[in-house]
């Protein structure tokens, strides 16, 4: 190809647009767009492969014999131009015939060439026909070559789509099929199963049209596409998944590193010069970019390739005003969810009832999308990187949340296979569903009081469901994140009435608002507007609150009006020294002399309590003892601040067990700190919704524990083949010498007494 390739690409496509335009049958424009490629890029074979009933079809030529037209046919992934079009990849060849997929095709007269590129033409993501070239000297094409076929590739997929040439629903329903199934494999954040096709949480945009008609209008629509994207990216430092420090921080610098590298703006500057539109150039520069990542075999820099990727997604979106998300358009059928990472806020916004699944290219364990999905009974799989790369919107996927894998495009088998096991997982479940009404007693008749985690109001059936002994952590501030502003205060006391009355004589504790971390409210923002390194041990629960004297005054008002003649349970969240208690308590105070001032009816009696999520207030307990009803451990947060970890850094999720001996000490030490005090202590967080870490927690001295309602069925079954006092002088003499691996000696100990703890 000549040194001015960029020219040559934009004489090919002006050329083209003339084809386009002329009233010349498809055949006729397909036999003249093969010349006019072959003679711009001095070419001696040009051809043109079409899908057609399942197979690639060479419908035009130029060098190739003329009678192999429309007879020379190879199934996908058969020889060169298959398997580009399997792949979707290019293929840039020095000898073809050293190629290990070659097929020589006698009618075509190919033998005499030797070199040979090929480039996919999309429609859709779908590989619906190839482009290639062929000359006689044995060499490799030149990058600026290959980029000028790939433009043309682009602009002939929306020439034959307007042509009617490829029947674009075959090309749907054969892509999947023939890629075949292929196995993913991450981290088990939610248990379950699921089934359904991949929809992604932020959707690839359609590229309609190629060919730009003003090139300098094209170009500005990039440059003000630029300025919203870094902006927004500076806006993501302000928000708790990207400000916690570890992989979120290194993702964003990244991001900013590739939002302000002059050398991909002006390759998209370029591919506009070539002819393109916007929305084609970006396009254009990520092909380029899914070359190079092919390529590479640094684990580190292809991470960062793919983060380059992810952020021209973006880029299209903004280019192109699809800013929306799946949950927007809805979802028609029933769907597995693909994402980077998922807010609880943006989770909450999907239909409940057709969102079978979530897999994640990050996520911990306990990170709050995880609880909310948990609460949700929607299973989540995460840490599975590339998805973009291994899955197209569509295809169909098993989510095997126990295991920790799902299967992409599974065959009719596996399908089969996975069926069998939800049918026994309906059948465990009705199990778990006949001991709603039965008491959990362990062997020895010590009761056990087993509650549900709720915070929407869609999760009050599910008490009568269960049935649980009643709500042990109501989340309020659920309301607050799916809300577009402040809740009002009746709105509020509306809902708190509502799951009070729903759950008649069984007792709720409602857990005033707990936002900031990663729960942020896009209305309620620091004053100061500072970027916290670490949020999560920032501004956030009582701590907001407290300074947000209003806010609290307000739920504060609710509740109690609520509760009127009734018991209202309120608990305060991440209380790190006796003082918090009692400034949150008195503004619940001044409400009641408010209330009572005015003759409102009042609760009969009100019980506060405090979460234990910040390890110093457990050196506070024999103070603030006396003064509580009820302490609730949240041992999600408590894990994070015990051992330094931050619950959404990825790199962390497994590090550290809920069943490690400094866990289970400090657990053992705040039971005897309030032994002989009238404190109710229950743990509610996502370590007594497990059997194996909820017998631990029995052998601790645990009697309260609040869960997920999917939990409550196992743990009530589990609890019935306890003997308290054996799980007590086990878990006592493991306190006292460790083993080496407590999880390890807990599951032994457990199958020696034909206790399943799965």
């Amino acid at each position: 190809m000549p040194v001015s390739a960029a020219q040559s690409a934009r004489s090919i496509l002006n050329d083209l647009h003339e084809v386009m335009a002329s009233r010349a049958n498809a055949q006729s424009k397909l036999n003249r767009v093969v010349d006019v490629i072959g003679s711009n890029l001095d070419s001696e074979v040009c051809s043109i492969y079409l899908l057609r009933e399942g197979m690639l079809e060479l419908f035009a030529t130029r060098g190739l014999d003329q009678d192999a037209v429309h007879v020379t046919r190879m199934d996908i992934g058969e020889g060169l131009v298959g398997t580009i079009a399997l792949n979707a990849e290019t293929l840039n060849l020095a000898e073809a015939a050293a190629h290990p997929d070659f097929s020589y095709r006698p009618e075509t007269g190919e033998d005499r060439f030797h070199s040979f590129a090929g480039v996919p033409i999309v429609r859709r993501e779908r590989a619906v026909g190839v482009l290639a070239v062929q000359h006689a000297e044995p060499r490799r094409y030149e990058e600026v070559e290959i980029e000028a076929l790939q433009t043309v590739a682009m602009v002939l997929s929306e020439l034959i789509a307007n042509a009617g040439l490829v029947d674009e629903d075959e090309a749907a329903r054969l892509g999947p099929a023939l890629t075949g199934p292929e196995r993913l494999t991450g981290l088990a954040l939610v248990k379950g199963l699921g089934s359904g096709i991949a929809v992604f949480h932020q959707p690839r945009v359609t590229i309609e049209h190629v060919v730009a008609e003003d090139t300098e209008a094209e170009r500005q629509r990039v440059y003000l596409a630029f300025d919203r994207m870094r902006d927004q990216i500076e806006r993501m430092a302000q928000q708790a998944e990207f400000g916690v420090g570890g992989e979120h921080e290194e993702v964003l610098e990244t991001y900013k590193m590739f939002a302000y590298d002059e050398g991909w703006g002006r390759r998209i500057n370029e591919a506009i010069d070539s002819g393109l539109t916007a929305e084609a150039a970006i396009e254009r520069v990520q092909q380029r970019t899914r070359m190079r990542m092919r390529q590479i075999d640094d684990p580190l820099l292809a991470d960062r390739m793919h983060d380059l990727e992810d952020l021209a997604n973006r880029l299209l979106r903004i280019v192109s005003g699809q800013l929306g998300t799946a949950a927007t358009v809805g979802l028609k059928q029933d769907a597995i969810l693909i994402a980077r990472n998922l807010g609880p806020a943006e989770l909450l916004e999907y239909d409940k009832r057709r969102l079978k699944g979530v897999i994640l290219e990050e996520g911990s364990l306990t990170a709050h999308v995880v609880i909310v999905a948990r609460a949700m009974g929607i299973p989540v799989l995460g840490r599975v990187r590339g998805l973009r790369g291994k899955l197209r919107e569509g295809d169909a996927l098993l989510l095997d949340g126990d295991s920790g894998m799902a299967t992409v495009r599974p065959s009719p088998p596996m399908v089969e296979a996975f069926e069998a096991r939800f049918a026994k997982s309906r059948e465990r479940q009705a199990a778990y569903t006949a001991l709603r009404d039965v008491e959990p007693f362990t062997r020895d008749g010590t009761r056990i009081t087993v509650m549900m985690n709720a915070g929407l109001r869609d999760d009050i059936p599910n008490l009568a469901l269960t049935g649980a002994d009643g709500i042990g952590l109501f989340r309020t501030e659920f309301q607050f994140l799916v809300s577009a502003t402040l809740p009002a205060r009746e709105r509020q006391t509306r809902l708190y009435r509502d799951v009070l009355d729903a759950a008649g004589d069984r007792p709720v504790v409602f857990r005033t608002v707990d936002i900031g971390g990663d729960k942020v409210l896009p209305y309620l923002r620091h004053n100061s507007g500072e970027l916290e390194e670490n949020p999560a041990m920032g501004w956030r629960a009582i701590r907001v609150a407290l300074e947000r004297e209003g806010l609290l005054k307000a739920q504060a008002r609710s509740l109690l009006e609520a509760a009127g003649g009734r018991t209202l349970n309120v608990m305060f969240p991440m209380i790190s020294e006796p003082w918090e208690f009692e400034a949150a308590r008195d503004v619940f105070e001044s409400q009641v002399a408010f209330l009572r001032a005015r003759r409102k009816p009042l609760p009969q009696a009100i019980r506060y309590g405090a979460m234990l999520e910040v390890p110093a207030l457990a050196e506070c307990l024999d103070v603030l003892a006396p003064r509580l009803s009820f302490l609730s451990v949240g041992t999600n947060d408590l894990t994070q601040f015990l051992f330094a970890a931050d619950r959404s850094n990825p790199k962390l999720a497994e590090r550290y067990d809920w069943l490690s001996p400094a866990i289970l000490r400090f657990l053992a030490r705040v039971l005897h700190s309030v032994a002989g005090h009238r404190v109710d202590v229950t743990v509610c967080g996502e370590m007594g919704g497990r059997r194996l870490e909820a017998l631990a927690l029995i052998g601790l001295g645990i009697r309260r524990l609040s869960i997920t309602p999917a939990a409550v069925g196992p743990i009530k079954e589990l609890v019935r083949k306890i003997d308290i006092d054996e799980i007590t002088a086990a878990m006592q003499g493991w306190l006292s010498s460790p083993p080496a691996n407590m999880r390890a000696a807990i599951t032994e100990w457990a199958n020696a007494r034909d206790i399943d703890i799965d």
